[in-house]
């Protein structure tokens, strides 16, 4: 804690005397010459690249210059602050991300392209996600499985990365230090000539596990308090280090291979004799990612892309208390996950004014988890075809439509077809788009094989699998009215989400016929713990959901220098079980009102720019399940300011704000039912400095 506040202190004293230096050095004439561009390349919503003007399936795209701006280092946090259909609920077992409603599992992480593994309890491990190569982020929402596949139900996020093409060599070293021992480091290394380019980056990030109230209820009390040391916020040291060759011997040709390694351990709490919440190991987790492939462009509207990827994840844990059956540095692995996929994609402009993309994928996927039982493999192969099609009607007007069909093969499934259809009508700066979209989520080699017993604080927990299950499926209708000029975007949604055969874990009460049934399965299960089990769980296909929606985003460059966005999702959420009462439920986690607000101002001079950001992210309550009761809502406002000094190849960019500047926290005391949405400390001073050489 020492060491960052140290760094901390220099970091705003340098900034301060650098900008009033500058300051005093500037012209008399100044100049502005940012801004953001409201119209940048896509690539996801149609599986080609594209205007987003031009896209006939609404897009949201977050640039590396508006996460930059915000003084956002995280994945997690870029969501959250810059995306209001999305939630994060941080724990020991990953970011528990929801996006319109719907939890993780519905939603496919996509890097270039590509499926990211990592699945900690239907968690997709984020601290994967290498930031210091992000270029942009784009987001679609709503069934995608005509191109993506399964998971794609709630929406597809694809992380595209840069690789600079324009300077020999670029070094760049970015630090970002702020309270709780908050620190993140990345370093790039980029070499391009002659066709041929190096991308070197390793990323360091780390924060202190903290709670906002030291009082728990004693269990089974209403008033009774004790102090507890078990993490609101859990601690972590996380890395990732990246390789990535590319070469295009001719314009037409280009080539790639890549190696990707992360690792990232908790680091919370040790148990406490008088304390209660400490644990006596840490989560271990290791990532090891391979990607290769090529695009050859026969000319300017067809090409051949092909992408092979080997991706492996484990996760385990790791003792740095002993205990009377480990030793501090055991190791006992929980998951071990393996991912072999092959891409291959054809775009091609078959007829004038139309483009058709066919495409083969084939999937392997292996799962052993040892708590679980499971040492089961799957794959799937699918085939799809996408046409799209503009029709000029005169007078600026574009008709626009776009048919797709994906055909899956599932190794336990069978056969399965996805299609999707967008229609767009286009008149000057103005589109209106309809779109429907079938999607499904084959259940997870966990949901069909789990065989798991544990004892968690003296409590015997049970859950099986189940391989009568039927895959998950989604029907999407939205319709989206939007204006986009070099100046204003603004956007209105509605959409419309069913799910058919949720897969749920659902409690079974134990009577004397299944507690002998579980001891037979579970021989070391002890006879006391037998006695405490009073439940069991199992997956089944159980529930079905309803979504509906209404989203507002608007971006406008009010003046050279100065934008503005404001964003506001309305998510109305619910699930019913087969065989209970008819009546809907909030989807667990759900949030009915969202927004997202940003007012960016950026001024620049001959030896020195400003950048002025001030962000708010603003919610409802959440809505919890059962007995828990719900999270309140809340708004947490934050200031950043970066100051850029260009020193002939040298540039410094020290950067000053404030996250959570009115110091809002939760700070209600635990109970077994309480749960929460705000996981802030509260306000913190956060400073960096950026270190770029061309």
């Amino acid at each position: 804690m020492k060491r960052s506040k140290t760094i901390l202190a220099a970091c705003l004293l340098m900034s301060t005397l650098i900008a009033q230096a500058q300051i005093h050095k500037m012209e008399r004439r100044d100049t502005v010459d940012h801004s953001y561009n409201l119209n940048p390349v896509v690539v996801t919503g149609s599986g080609h690249h594209q205007r987003l003007k031009a896209t006939a399936t609404p897009v949201h795209v977050l640039s590396a210059q508006e996460i930059s701006e915000q003084g956002i280092t995280t994945f997690a946090d870029v969501l959250t602050r810059m995306m209001p259909q999305v939630s994060m609920a941080p724990s020991s077992m990953g970011s528990f991300l929801r996006m319109n409603g719907l939890g993780n599992k519905y939603v496919l992480i996509l890097v270039n392209g590509q499926k990211l593994i990592g699945d900690i309890s239907n968690n997709v491990d984020l601290s994967r996600i290498n930031m210091a190569r992000v270029k942009r982020i784009e987001v679609l929402d709503g069934a995608a499985s005509s191109l993506y596949g399964s998971d794609a139900i709630a929406g597809v996020i694809n992380i595209i990365t840069n690789q600079p093409t324009n300077s020999l060599c670029n070094v760049t070293s970015t630090t970002t230090v702020s309270g709780d021992q908050q620190l993140t480091q990345t370093a790039t290394v980029d070499i391009y000539k002659n066709g041929l380019g190096s991308y070197t980056s390793l990323t360091h990030d780390q924060a202190d596990s903290y709670r906002n109230n030291p009082l728990e209820l004693v269990n089974g009390s209403d008033t009774e308090t004790q102090q507890s040391i078990a993490p609101l916020f859990t601690g972590y040291l996380a890395d990732v280090l990246a390789q990535k060759f590319t070469y295009s011997p001719s314009q037409h040709l280009a080539m790639n291979v890549g190696l990707d390694y992360s690792r990232k351990m908790t680091d919370r709490p040790e148990t406490h004799p008088e304390l209660s919440g400490g644990t006596d190991y840490e989560m271990r987790y290791k990532g090891l990612r391979l990607t290769s492939g090529f695009i050859y462009k026969f000319d300017a509207k067809n090409s051949l892309q092909v992408d092979y990827t080997i991706d492996r994840y484990r996760y385990g844990k790791e003792y740095d208390v002993a205990t009377s059956s480990y030793a501090v540095g055991d190791y006992v692995q929980s998951k071990k996950q393996r991912s072999i996929e092959r891409q291959v994609k054809a775009i091609l402009a078959i007829v004038p004014q139309g483009t058709t993309i066919v495409g083969n994928d084939w999937q392997l996927d292996k799962l052993v988890a040892t708590s679980g039982n499971i040492n089961q493999e799957a794959y799937t192969l699918a085939y799809y075809a996408q046409h799209e099609q503009h029709v000029s009607l005169g007078r600026q007007t574009t008709l626009s439509a776009t048919l797709g069909l994906r055909y899956n093969y599932h190794k336990t499934f069978g056969n399965r077809l996805t299609p999707k259809a967008t229609l767009m009508l286009s008149r000057g700066a103005l589109n209106l788009r309809a779109t429907y979209s079938a999607g499904f989520r084959a259940p997870g080699l966990d949901e069909l094989y789990y065989h798991y017993f544990s004892v968690n604080r003296g409590k015997p927990q049970i859950s099986f699998g189940n391989q009568g299950l039927k895959p998950e499926k989604s029907n999407y209708l939205s319709l989206n009215a939007e204006y986009r000029s070099t100046t204003l975007a603004a956007s209105l949604t509605g959409f419309l989400n069913n799910i058919s055969d949720m897969v749920v874990k659902q409690n079974i009460d134990v009577d004397d016929d299944s507690r002998a049934m579980l001891v037979a399965q579970f021989p070391e299960m002890t006879a006391e713990q037998a006695g405490k089990l009073v439940s069991y769980a199992r997956y089944q296909n159980s529930d079905k959901g309803s979504v509906k929606g209404l989203q507002f985003n608007l971006s406008v460059n009010i003046l050279r220098g100065f934008n503005l966005s404001a964003n506001y999702a309305y998510t109305y959420a619910r699930s019913k079980s087969a065989g209970e009462s008819d009546e809907w439920q909030p989807l667990e986690r759900s949030i009915r009102h969202t927004a997202t607000v940003a007012a960016n101002y950026h001024r620049s001079w001959s030896h020195y720019a400003l950048n002025v950001n001030l962000s708010g992210r603003l919610q409802s309550k959440t809505y919890y399940t059962g007995s828990y009761e719900d999270a309140p809502g809340f708004g947490v406002w934050s200031l950043h300011t970066i100051h850029t000094i260009p020193l002939h190849r040298l540039s410094l960019e020290p950067s000053l704000g404030v996250d959570n500047i009115f110091d809002r926290v939760d700070r209600r005391i635990d109970t077994a039912t309480r749960r929460y949405a705000l996981y802030s400390p509260g306000r913190m001073l956060v400073a960096g400095l950026k270190i770029s050489l061309k």
